[in-house]
């Protein structure tokens, strides 16, 4: 763990480790790729921050170490059940351990934790909240502790997507334990939240960071934009069918995510009524009846679980054949966590995401009653418009998945497999839109027209219906109807106005306010946009109803983007993405806040690409706004100008 500098004091009884001999007892017989090498870095450098997808093998990285050398080493987990599993499995192969959790009863507890005093125990796994308790911190101090491992890591971040206060705690254990090594563990982790997870256990940025493991190409994911529910229970069934045949067929099971805990109860309703022998699943539900469910499907007594996304952790059924999202989750990382429990045997599986109008509305909603500052409101969002980019399509899903989580070694160049490379691969043009159709500045100035006119009014249906020049209730009674903006796209249909201003929602042109019933308002950049002082640089929606057809990048001379992707950036802009990143982190340690506060990736991404050598150009990156530039600027120009120098 780190000393007053940082990094992890050497045990003094450090002595190589026969790490073939720790495998066989372990009962396994070879190494998958990354394991050693992981395991060898953990051992040699002391400390670790390993991104590995969920199933991918990350618990031999402490199990394997724990079982070799001398003393007790603790993890740290939120899962009971995973943990209840590791412990069970540890000790059938002569490994002594335990776990301590609030599930237990007291006389129970006080057993377990003589254990550990004694030091009889190899590994012991914790619930986070178990840290807050004076004795087991006492008794934590006077253990011999090789190794600390912290699991779903993420959770100490509060720029990931599960953020959890009790892993705030961690860091001051580990301050406790000077002589032990540190693994940082977790599935979903970009760049930022690596940056804070270091930042929050106190490690060095030297931290060695092996990401590994994301490629899926047994996957064939998926992405289709419906209007109705009918569209979606086709859709849904369709996908059944593919994955597992008939009900009763015996060809492995499926995992259905809902939004909310009654359409979770609903759907399933649904597929039992057909013959699915399904179950809901979600936190309303009793904790008996939850463990219940939860063991049925395990077990193979149940095909189809519809839940909400309290279902999955922990869970390690190997022939899911298909994971469906009747609603964009919240993130990259939580549909990636999730579609990612399909196919764990290397099988073929499916994973297919369904995306509809309200959706934005919803979760921006959503976001709002979770409360936080505005930084953290905002990146919420930012989170959840990157997974509606990755719904649009316009690359291989798998290649995008992987360079969003940094995981550019394990890219496929296309997998073959996924709606965008069949469409590819069938010959598609990928055209945006019609040949003969207004250039796509105009259309897109027209609809952000309609967007100012309902402006903090009206919801997205409003500015739909005033642009299509329906005589809705609404723009009548306010005088809508009467503007110049009424019928200005009255020729394009319904579907095709929401697809585009949802469009424009991801651009960062078009917001959500209010709470149950947000409505529309226009960005300063929208109205920019909209006024011609910025390029209206988007990619139009496709005339037919599809959300698989790519659609080529515009060429020529127009504006920037107003953010490029990381795998956009040339060498040299990834060179000064990592100075940005380093300088981000290390100010937002001193500042004492998440590196969020002080920029996104997104940002920095922006600023890589353009360099901007003033704080008026800094302004035009995204999210830098007057304040940011006048607190961060000076800094942030500094690393632009010293990288361009070095460069020439």
């Amino acid at each position: 763990m780190p000393s007053a500098s940082g990094t992890p004091e050497r045990p003094a009884d450090h002595q190589p480790l026969d790490l073939e001999a720790g495998l066989r007892k372990l009962g396994l017989d070879a190494f998958r790729p990354g394991q050693r090498e992981a395991i060898e870095t953990l051992l040699d450098v002391g400390k670790l921050l390993l991104v590995a997808p969920t199933g991918g093998g990350k618990s031999l990285i402490y199990q394997l170490p724990a079982a070799l050398l001398p003393g007790t080493t603790l993890v740290i987990s939120p899962l009971i059940s995973l943990m209840q599993d590791q412990v069970q499995a540890l000790s059938q192969r002569g490994v002594p351990a335990t776990y301590l959790a609030a599930t237990l009863e007291p006389d129970e507890l006080r057993r377990r934790m003589a254990r550990v005093k004694s030091g009889e125990l190899k590994l012991v796994y914790a619930a986070p909240e178990r840290l807050a308790s004076p004795g087991f911190r006492s008794l934590l101090r006077e253990l011999r502790c090789p190794l600390v491992a912290i699991d779903e890591a993420h959770c100490i971040s509060e720029w990931g997507h599960d953020f959890r206060p009790e892993y705030l705690q961690i860091g001051g254990v580990l301050k406790e334990l000077p002589g032990a090594r540190v693994l940082g563990c977790t599935a979903t982790a970009t760049p930022i939240v690596r940056d804070e997870i270091l930042a929050r256990l106190g490690l060095d940025l030297d931290t060695p960071q092996l990401v590994r493991g994301f490629a899926r190409p047994n996957l064939a994911l998926r992405a289709l934009e419906v209007e109705a529910s009918k569209d979606r229970t086709q859709h849904i069934d369709a996908a059944l069918a593919e994955a597992l045949g008939e009900p009763g067929g015996k060809r492995g099971a499926a995992i259905l995510y809902a939004p909310t805990r009654k359409a979770s109860e609903a759907e399933a309703r649904r597929l039992a009524r057909v013959g699915w022998r399904a179950v809901a699943y979600h936190a309303g539900l009793g904790g008996e009846e939850r463990t219940t469910r939860q063991a049925a499907f395990a077990a193979g007594e149940v095909e189809v679980v519809v839940a909400t996304n309290a279902f999955g952790m922990g869970i390690d059924r190997a022939d899911v054949r298909a994971v469906i999202h009747l609603a964009p989750p919240g993130s990259i990382e939580a549909y990636y966590q999730e579609v990612g429990r399909a196919g764990r045997d290397g099988a073929d599986a499916l994973g297919l995401l369904l995306v509809s109008p309200g959706d934005m509305a919803r979760r921006r909603a959503l976001i709002a009653s979770d409360g936080g500052d505005e930084d953290l409101v905002r990146h919420k969002w930012n989170l959840f418009l990157e997974l509606m980019r990755f719904a649009e399509g316009g690359s291989c899903r798998h290649d995008a998945v992987l360079r969003y989580f940094g995981d550019e070694e394990e890219t496929l160049s296309g997998c073959g497999r996924c709606d965008v490379c069949r469409a590819l691969d069938g010959g598609a043009d990928g055209a945006a839109d019609g040949g003969d159709s207004p250039p796509v500045s105009e259309i897109v100035r027209k609809a952000l027209s309609g967007v100012a006119r309902v402006h903090g009014r009206f919801g997205l249906g409003a500015a739909v219906a005033l642009l299509r020049g329906v005589e809705d209730e609404r723009l009548l009674r306010s005088g809508l109807a009467s503007t110049r903006t009424f019928g200005a796209l009255a020729e394009r249909d319904e579907p095709w106005l929401l697809r585009l201003l949802r469009r424009c929602v991801t651009a960062g042109w078009v917001d959500f306010a209010g709470g149950d019933r947000p409505v529309v308002i226009l960005t300063e950049e929208g109205r920019a946009v909209m006024q011609g002082e910025r390029a209206a640089r988007l990619l139009l929606p496709p005339a037919a109803r599809t959300a698989t057809r790519p659609a080529p990048r515009p060429t020529g001379a127009s504006a920037r983007s107003p953010a490029p992707s990381l795998d956009a950036l040339d060498s040299d802009a990834r060179t000064l993405f990592d100075a940005l990143r380093q300088h981000r982190l290390e100010l937002a340690r001193a500042l004492g806040v998440p590196p969020y506060v002080v920029a996104s990736d997104r940002s920095l991404r922006d600023i890589s690409a353009h360099r901007p050598r003033d704080r008026e150009a800094l302004q035009l990156a995204h999210g830098i706004g007057p304040a940011k530039a006048k607190k961060f600027g000076r800094g942030l120009l500094e690393i632009v100008e010293r990288h361009c120098d070095e460069a020439g």
